[in-house]
């Protein structure tokens, strides 16, 4: 059974899952997910899992990302996005350099509030179904880092930037704020992802082109982890769960190789010895 990761190049006008559901019919999958949803309007680099891999996804999902964004002034929608229907206009009487310097206030840690249509779930019910039943929805800030914020246009109305940021992120919110600082309200115009962890949209093919040979094997992927081999005796015992006994002083990820040099997982050093974490 194969298995690894396909990187796509994401049309706009097409739901992530979507995405999902074509590659999985094309080469007739069993198992198959992406790593972190792009909403319709949005390109870009998608992650998709393929079988096994599925498993693997919590770690990529949890890495950082960067975006080419593009947020128009003066504009408001009640999605955040080009999407979204026009809730406020106003005129846009500031400066390139306001804009800039409201811009980079984002910089660091902050408390982020998701848009209304997210999909984000309250009482096991995502956001986006409570805003189209007119129902609004106090959802509590999260903590985010916007690391870096480069390359910036400024051609008013429109901000176009570089953006990298943490797990959890949402842009439209970025756009949304960025408004809000401003006075003349916000909306994302335009989003292409350009990287998630190591990759990048360089690599992604678009959905027409990409074939099984383009897939990243497990150990591709988790190529730049530190690794350890177990003899016969410990890789038996650490297949079924059990901890054994490393000479570690850290509790950084390490793939995994059995005697005849397999890859066989990603395991893990705690005070209670090394264990697996993710099995190949």
């Amino acid at each position: 059974m194969i298995s690894g990761f396909l990187l796509v190049n994401k049309d706009p006008g097409i739901t992530s899952s979507r995405v999902v559901q074509i590659l999985k019919k094309k080469f007739n999958l069993k198992k198959v997910g992406h790593l972190g949803t792009l909403d319709p309007m949005a390109t870009g680099l998608l992650i998709i899992a393929i079988n096994r891999a599925t498993k693997f996804a919590s770690l990529l999902l949890q890495s950082e990302k960067s975006y080419r964004a593009e947020v128009t002034l003066g504009i408001q929608t009640d999605t955040d996005d080009a999407e979204g229907e026009v809730i406020s206009s106003k005129a846009v009487n500031i400066s390139g350099l306001d804009a800039k310097e409201s811009l980079l206030t984002f910089l660091g840690e902050s408390d982020q509030l998701p848009p209304n249509y997210s999909a984000l779930k309250y009482k096991g019910k995502p956001m986006y179904k409570y805003a189209r039943d007119g129902i609004k929805v106090e959802k509590a800030a999260r903590k985010i880092l916007i690391k870096n914020i480069q390359n910036i246009l400024i051609e008013l109305p429109r901000v176009s930037f570089d953006i990298s940021c943490s797990k959890g992120t949402y842009i439209r919110s970025i756009a949304r704020d960025l408004g809000a600082k401003l006075g003349c309200g916000a909306h994302l115009s335009g989003l292409t992802r350009t990287s998630q962890e190591k990759f990048t949209l360089s690599e992604a093919c678009s959905l027409d082109d990409i074939k099984l040979k383009d897939l990243i094997s497990l150990e591709k992927a988790f190529e730049d982890l530190d690794f350890i081999k177990l003899d016969e005796k410990d890789c038996k015992a650490f297949l079924h769960g059990r901890s054994i006994e490393i000479d570690l002083d850290h509790t950084n990820l390490l793939r995994v190789y059995d005697s005849a040099n397999q890859f066989i997982a990603i395991g893990k050093n705690s005070s209670k010895g090394f264990k697996h974490e993710y099995l190949v």
